[in-house]
């Protein structure tokens, strides 16, 4: 796992000093090594380079050997050149056909495989590996670069077109650290951070993209251009209930047989719900089949959380209880990570969330407390097995079944949670902004893109594949609509949040029910088997009974913890207050101050996230972006 940066410039080139600064801000994702690359100079012997490639490296696999930038040479002249985020989780198997086929290897990194896959296969080889990355490759044979990001977007990658070429890197620091960068924030930008939705490819800055997921682009002479090289498809289901069951435990087993390789310390995230608990078991299982020893386990809480607990519209019970029971069903060795309203307010670490990010877009206390988490995590361990994604895959959240929320004319999530976009998001802002924005017909268009993508089996297949008689139910068909709007817009917010997080401690965290087979098995899985014993993740729960407690099994869905101590919306108000009261405070353009007054002095009705803390806490990222980034408001 590693953070990278660079790019090419087919006619002015790329010079070291401009480059440099881009790379050295991926050393949080990095902090283990640093390297940077560049090609023959322009023939007007200028001293500038065609490409530059940087990396900093956060070493994982073959340690000693694993050195970036990696190049690869042909009867003595340099042909590829790669910079490697990531992991590739079946590079044995690939080394070993690549070693078939009369290649040999200097090292036994998983990086030499995708780059000597590439001279083999050429852009080809992303479709055989199994894994989470992002990477750029430069081939000099051609002139022409490469920027490569896994099927579903576990690990980020930004590109920056310029007249010549293009500026990318894992993070938009790094891209926005060049001068040919510009930090602009226009109205479509501020939509984007506001929609509640992540469209594919997005950058939020002004000329700036995200590359797709399941994407690469090609950056040459003739300009660029993106291929996408996989997306979910649309195949028909035949398996019965015990023989689908039995293939997703297939799938799970060996997802995490590959994905506890690693040559450092390694650990799962345990919230004592379905997801991580079978993780965690299945983590469990494996080490001790091979003699490694308990897994290695971690969790989150806060000062008198359990024994305060509240119940909430998405909270029924704690985390703690059931997390110490799993925790001696595996016999983990388990620590729980316990913060205070101090950590969660301290100023250097809702600094660092901001620098993680980005941009000004932030769940309050559970970015800054995951972030905690994960930099108490990274002193015991360098990877982490996560639970992330269950939810979207098998159906998890609560708005899943809430026929209200799913034949909404809109993302499901939105109608579930009344996050009206217009009522809540833009509550802050002046009125003038808040009528520029447009936001519901924004959400909207989004909304019919990505239906527009859903792909449907034909009648004939549909029928065969449903679990009812006859044509194939409107509900089947609007839940396939709705899992495809969760796996290609929601679960991009979530996965994004845990990389910032994560990377800005220098931990990686793999996301098992990631793996494409699993998700693209699944997909295709009708609703009805999805729900086949009338709840929730009915697959997830028939495949990991054998490894769990009884009383997790039966556990209800329960998201993220956040704290419920007053004195933390306390600490919001007073935040607030200084702000309005900071002539200086660049955020006073654009928000409502009237509005945060009334904020202020609203009521404070208990430990919940509502609309006022939110809003809190959106003002005062933004206020905090706007003096650290000092971008361009072009709104």
């Amino acid at each position: 796992m590693c953070g990278i940066a660079g790019g090419v410039d087919l006619a002015r080139g790329m010079d070291r000093a401009e480059v440099a600064p881009m790379v050295e801000t991926m050393s949080c994702r990095g902090p283990d090594d640093e390297g940077l690359w560049l090609s023959p100079g322009l023939s007007d012997d200028t001293g500038r380079a065609r490409a530059a490639l940087g990396h900093r490296r956060l070493a994982v696999v073959d340690v000693p050997g694993g050195t970036q930038p990696m190049t690869l040479e042909v009867q003595g002249r340099t042909v590829l050149t790669l910079v490697f985020s990531g992991e590739v989780y079946n590079f044995r198997e690939l080394r070993a056909e690549l070693e078939g086929r009369g290649h040999a290897f200097r090292t036994l990194s998983d990086t030499e495989v995708v780059l000597v896959g590439w001279l083999e296969w050429g852009a080809g080889v992303v479709e055989r590996l199994n894994g989470m990355f992002a990477f750029a490759l430069w081939d000099d044979r051609s002139e022409e670069l490469y920027l490569v990001r896994d099927r579903m977007g576990v690990k980020p990658l930004y590109w920056y077109p310029t007249p010549d070429g293009a500026l990318f890197g894992s993070e938009p620091k790094a891209i926005l650290a060049h001068p040919r960068a510009e930090a602009v924030l226009d109205l479509d930008g501020l939509r984007e951070l506001l929609a509640h939705v992540k469209t594919p490819g997005h950058g939020i800055y002004r000329g700036m993209f995200e590359v797709r997921p399941g994407s690469w682009v090609r950056v040459r002479r003739e300009g660029s251009d993106v291929h996408r090289y996989w997306q979910l498809e649309a195949l028909e289901h035949t398996d019965d209930r015990d023989t689908t069951v039995a293939h997703v435990r297939e799938l799970l087993d060996d997802i995490v047989d590959r994905q506890l390789i690693a040559d450092v310390p390694l650990c799962a995230l345990l919230s004592g719900g379905l997801d991580s608990s079978a993780i965690t078991a299945l983590a469990a299982q494996k080490l001790r089949a091979q003699d490694a020893g308990p897994v290695r386990s971690f969790s989150v809480d806060f000062v008198g959380y359990e024994d305060s607990f509240t119940a909430d519209p998405m909270r029924d019970t704690p985390d703690g209880p059931y997390v110490r029971e799993l925790a001696e069903h595996v016999a983990a060795d388990h620590t729980a990570i316990t913060l205070s309203n101090d950590d969660l307010t301290d100023p250097d670490a809702r600094a660092a969330v901001l620098r993680a990010r980005d941009v000004p877009v932030s769940i309050g206390d559970m970015d800054t407390s995951l972030y905690l988490l994960f930099k108490a995590i990274r002193g015991h361990s360098t990877v982490a097995l996560s639970g992330e994604s269950a939810d979207e895959v098998f159906g998890g959240y609560r708005w899943f079944h809430d026929a209200d929320a799913v034949n909404a004319d809109t993302f499901p999530w939105m109608a579930a949670t009344r996050m009206g976009p217009l009522d809540q998001s833009t509550s802050h802002f002046t009125p003038e902004l808040r009528e520029r924005l447009h936001l519901q017909d924004y959400v909207d268009a989004s909304y019919r893109d990505a239906l527009a993508e859903v792909p449907h089996l034909d009648g004939d297949a549909a029928k065969r594949s449903s679990t009812t008689k006859g044509s194939v139910s409107a509900h089947e068909r609007r839940m396939r609509e709705v899992c495809y709007l969760h796996l290609t817009r929601f679960v991009q917010i979530l996965l994004d949040r845990k990389d910032r997080m994560s990377m800005a401690s220098g931990l990686e965290v793999r996301v098992p029910f990631c793996d494409h087979r699993l998700v693209q098995y699944v997909f295709n899985t009708p609703w009805a088997l999805k729900t086949f014993d009338g709840r929730e993740k009915s697959l997830l729960r028939a495949a990991s009974r054998d490894l769990l407690p009884s009383s997790i099994v039966d556990r209800v869905k329960s998201p993220y913890p956040s704290t419920q101590d007053p004195g933390y919306e306390k600490a919001l108000r007073d935040s607030i207050a200084e702000l309005v009261a900071d002539r200086d405070a660049p955020v006073r353009d654009v928000v409502d101050l009237d509005a945060l007054r009334a904020a202020i002095d609203a009521p404070q009705d208990g430990p919940s996230i509502d609309t006022d803390r939110a809003t809190l806490e959106s003002v005062l990222q933004m206020d905090a972006w706007m003096r650290r980034y000092r971008p361009t408001l072009a709104l």
